[in-house]
């Protein structure tokens, strides 16, 4: 029986092996998540849209710990600012940043 399968081809997804580009960009959002300030920021924004300060006040956080670490979570497209006034609010990107954050959760919470 011949195997038609690309090389580093996945059986279970039918994702092949990801190109450079998409490699990094993949590791770089891994290595946001591997913060533990940021996966808390994630935690809190899975609730839903939240200010800088607010964000601060939940967090136990200087505002400036928190913007700082927003603006790395912004770079990578997992969060998303919207500006009101002198105030910003931030939520999570889209589905896929609270699918990947609840997948990461459940495995951690599985082992």
């Amino acid at each position: 029986m011949r195997d038609d399968r690309q090389p580093g081809m996945c059986t279970k997804t039918g994702i092949g092996l990801v190109d450079q580009e998409t490699s990094i960009r993949l590791a770089e959002t891994f290595k946001a998540l591997g913060d533990p300030t940021r996966v808390r920021i994630i935690s809190v924004l899975c609730g839903g849209e939240m200010c800088v300060n607010d964000l601060a006040g939940v967090l136990e956080l200087s505002q400036s710990a928190v913007s700082h670490q927003l603006r790395v979570l912004r770079n990578l497209h997992l969060v998303q600012p919207r500006k009101v006034g002198r105030s910003v609010y931030y939520s999570l990107d889209d589905q896929h940043v609270l699918t990947l954050f609840a997948q990461g959760l459940d495995h951690v919470k599985h082992t």
